[in-house]
């Protein structure tokens, strides 16, 4: 027998939409603009003054309904006979029938929804009369359930008043109409076994990969539910070719829209940056019965989640569809239907998830692509997303085979954000928590770089939470956690023994990358050529008994499961993250004690870091004599960090830090304004850490800190600068509000403008200032620097707010008749070429000002 549940849904909208508009009168010209809601058993046809159908006509209805859904059967798949179908129509006859009878307004059905509203008609219809089997209660349910979808659609398509006070609920029902009409196309007729089986199977998917893992991890949670943790990455498509440029015809677009644009994709993404969780999201959306989540091209999909790392066995054949679910473990795999993957793939409904090529031995990619091959020519049609690291195979390994290639973007600093807090609030942890880790993310730039992935930013959040709220000062224990998480325990946690058979101990891997790492840094290069790096390796081996492998084995190696380096294009390796690279070159830098090294090139932006952590690896005598070195110099750069470094340093004596702290005296805090800007200039971000809070000095001071910060421009500056918001100086809060050009608009608008009073002059230059003005309620002082139009000042300026405008640009031609619009406006200051006349004239209320020939060409309003 055919499967009920799915045959009172086989009926499209274009069949039901006309029988539901005959159960409601006919609006005349402008009915649908009604201003107030209206009950609902107003508006059916069959009762009152406008009766234009009779109550035998709605069991017309109701019987039309039934036949369309049985005529979805086969002949002999019928799930009630001739008279329990008879019965089915009575009853759904006198269930529609109860429109005219409740007292539901329009818009509070809308809201209900189709499940709740469906129940609401038929709590007044009892069906133990009817005598309804188990097939025709199922049948009634559906078709139930049916009706009262268009019929809430049909609702918010009749009146404004619904569609104002229900946008998003109307937007649901829409995209739900669509969805049945899109599984109406797509799922076939099945049997109910197949359909039962599909619904356990479906059921086994969303407990097995609604959850997520994150691996490695000594502390924090290590499981919360995928709808919570999930966060929508980006893909786009890889470089082209060696050295090549991404171009701006290959624009991003969301993880999980992938496969909306291409039916087969092989995906790449560097180690943690979320492929296996993204298989994870696609196959639980796809196994839901849920169809308003905006992915039509997942409804009536079937998800077969193939890992490699499971299907792959020593000497054995990789699996046929029909043994997909025993190969990955499935426990309902016995009671599968014979022939029902093949069944599902013949018709094209099969999402195939194949997640990590990388993690099947080299030996065996080749047999991977045979299988993969044919099964896409065996059974074309269907979905098919392929998951790698970048360096496992070679640039279109699946070209052939009809792939579309692509890989995942770094998280950018909003996603970060939504992960750290997600992460916190699965973990059960304090918002405070949170928001405390983000503040380091932001203000302190190793942790900036390190967070551009899922799996660091889970690091992150674990060692965060299990410090009770904080990051360990110490740089050192933070990259040895991530080492160790990446090196070492995430493969062994994750069951993945050596796929390409070379085991490679933790502590011969730090060797080696650190090698490579200080290289790169010796020779100021931000990649390598891959034959060199063989050469580096090579020559390694003999010192670390591994002279019996060749350096292409080992190099290969580390490449593929260290999840530290990576082939960015043919023939080139380079590091992952630049702050692993620094942080093992440093390493290796204090074993080969090349002190002087170090001090000669600390000048150099790119070795600031390196220096600092080889502070934090030196044994004390070591160190102070790096300190020394670098506070004698004379140099601003290396004073300041030296005394950055005092706290890298485990031990220091007095002596050796008192000269260090002498030499920053006469830097921080800066004695005026343009020691500021030397200084920022000379320390950038690293100044921050040395410049004094705002509760430590004085007013005068405090401002030449507050300019130090804003000189060095960065977003761990604009972090600084939130610290003095509520600083009580004038001086500081004219330096925070002219400050806004500098940063990132919008973030600093809501992180510092927000909090200042509103009548220190801010510079605008363009429609977006504008308007994130206006999202803060407005501001009283407004310089207009460059072109503007009349139209934007006034539509988007919150008049009432005003006081004061300066105008520094050339003035349009409309005159100044419009500053009218502005009720609170005290003064305007028109900055001017002296010869240009105004076009206009100002009301009497308003004061212009234009500068003589020797005025300074930009004066204060």
């Amino acid at each position: 027998m055919v499967d009920v549940t799915a045959l009172g849904a086989r009926v499209a909208s274009s069949a039901v939409t006309p029988l539901v508009r005959r159960l409601f009168v006919r609006d005349g010209p402008g009915a649908g603009l009604v201003d107030r809601p209206v009950r609902i058993s107003a508006l059916v046809s069959f009762r009152g003054e406008k009766r234009t159908v009779t109550p035998k006509d709605v069991e017309k209805i109701a019987g039309e309904l039934v036949r369309r859904a049985l005529a979805a059967a086969g002949p002999g798949e019928e799930p009630v006979g001739a008279a329990e179908a008879a019965v089915v129509k009575d009853a759904l006859a006198r269930t529609l029938a109860r429109l005219g009878e409740i007292t539901v307004e329009d818009y509070e059905a809308v809201g209900l929804g189709p499940e709740r509203f469906a129940r609401e008609l038929s709590a007044g219809v009892p069906l133990a009369p009817y005598g309804l089997g188990e097939g025709g209660t199922l049948l009634y349910e559906r078709l139930l359930h049916t009706a009262s979808l268009h019929i809430l659609n049909f609702l918010t398509q009749r009146s404004t008043y619904v569609a104002r006070r229900q946008t998003v609920q109307a937007q649901q029902l829409a995209r739900l109409v669509r969805a049945v009409d899109v599984l109406l196309e797509r799922l076939p007729s099945r049997s109910a076994e197949d359909a039962g089986f599909e619904e356990r199977y479906a059921d086994h998917i969303a407990a097995r990969y609604g959850t997520l893992t994150i691996y490695g991890l000594d502390a924090g949670t290590r499981e919360w539910p995928l709808d919570t943790a999930y966060l929508s990455l980006e893909a786009t498509r890889p470089q082209a070719g060696r050295g090549g440029s991404r171009g701006p015809e290959y624009p991003t677009v969301a993880a999980e829209q992938v496969l909306a644009g291409h039916d087969q994709v092989f995906l790449r993404g560097v180690a943690g940056s979320g492929k296996t969780t993204l298989v994870q999201w696609l196959a639980v959306t796809a196994a839901s019965r849920v169809y308003d989540h905006g992915l039509p091209h997942l409804i009536g999909q079937v998800p077969f989640v193939l890992p490699m790392r499971r299907i792959v066995r020593p000497g054995a054949e990789l699996p046929f569809p029909g043994d997909f679910l025993r190969a990955v473990g499935c426990p309902v795999a016995g009671e599968q239907p014979p022939g029902w993957v093949e069944r599902v793939l013949r018709a094209r409904r099969g999402v195939l998830l194949v997640d990590g090529i990388d993690e099947v031995a080299g030996n065996r990619r080749a047999a991977a692509r045979r299988w993969l091959r044919e099964l896409v020519r065996a059974f074309p049609g269907n979905l098919w997303l392929v998951t790698s690291r970048p360096s496992a195979v070679p640039e279109e390994w699946l070209a052939a085979e009809g792939f579309s290639e692509l890989v995942l973007a770094p998280m950018g600093r909003e996603g970060v954000a939504t992960f750290v807090r997600r992460w916190h609030q699965a973990a059960g942890a304090p918002e405070s928590v949170g928001e405390s880790l983000l503040g380091s993310v932001r203000t302190t730039s190793e942790l900036n770089r390190l967070a551009t992935n899922p799996l660091m930013c889970g690091m992150l959040c674990a060692l965060h939470r299990d410090r009770r709220g904080f990051l360990p000062q110490d740089r050192r224990s933070l990259y040895e956690a991530a080492l160790t998480m990446l090196l070492e325990r995430r493969d062994r946690e994750r069951e993945l023994n050596d796929p390409d058979g070379t085991p490679l101990p933790y502590a011969v891997q730090v060797q080696l990358l650190q090698k490579l790492a200080w290289w790169l840094i010796r020779n100021g290069r931000q990649e390598m050529d891959r034959a060199e790096a063989l050469r580096i390796v090579g020559r390694a081996l003999p010192a670390l008994s591994l002279a019996a492998n060749s350096g292409e084995e080992i190099y290969l190696a580390l490449l593929l499961r260290s999840g530290l380096l990576r082939e960015p294009a043919e023939e080139r390796v380079d590091f992952l993250h630049r702050t692993f690279q620094d942080y093992l070159g440093a390493r290796l830098a204090v074993e080969e004690m090349d002190f002087d090294l170090l001090v000669d090139h600390a000048d150099r932006d790119e070795w600031e870091d390196v220096v600092l952590l080889a502070l934090a690896h030196a044994r004390p005598k070591e160190a102070e004599y790096l300190l020394r070195r670098l506070a004698d110099s004379g140099d601003p750069r290396r004073t300041l960090l030296a005394a950055a470094g005092l706290r890298y340093a485990a031990e220091v004596a007095p002596e050796v830090r008192g000269r260090v702290e002498q030499g920053l005296v006469t830097h921080v805090p800066p004695g005026d304004f343009d020691a500021a800007r030397e200084v920022a200039r000379a320390g950038g971000d690293l100044v921050l850490g040395l410049l004094p809070g705002p509760g430590e000095v004085d007013a005068r001071t405090a401002a030449r800190v507050v300019h130090t910060a804003v000189s060095v421009g960065s977003e761990a500056a604009l972090e600084f600068l939130r610290r003095f918001r509520d600083h009580p100086s004038s001086v500081v809060q004219q330096s925070l509000a002219a400050a806004w050009p500098q940063f990132d608009r919008d973030r600093y608008a809501r992180e510092v403008l927000a909090h200042l009073p509103r009548q220190w002059s801010v510079d605008v230059s363009s429609v977006d200032d504008l308007r994130a003005l206006a999202a803060l309620g407005g501001w009283e002082h407004i310089r207009v620097r460059g072109a503007y139009r009349v139209e934007d000042l006034t539509g988007l300026i919150v008049a009432d707010r005003l006081a004061h405008l300066t105008l520094d640009a050339a003035h349009p031609v409309e005159g100044l008749a419009w500053l009218s619009a502005f009720p609170g406006l005290r003064t305007v200051t028109v900055l001017t070429d002296p010869d240009t006349a105004l076009a206009g004239r100002a009301p009497d209320r308003v004061k212009v000002q234009v500068p003589s020939a020797d005025s300074p060409s930009r004066p204060q309003g």
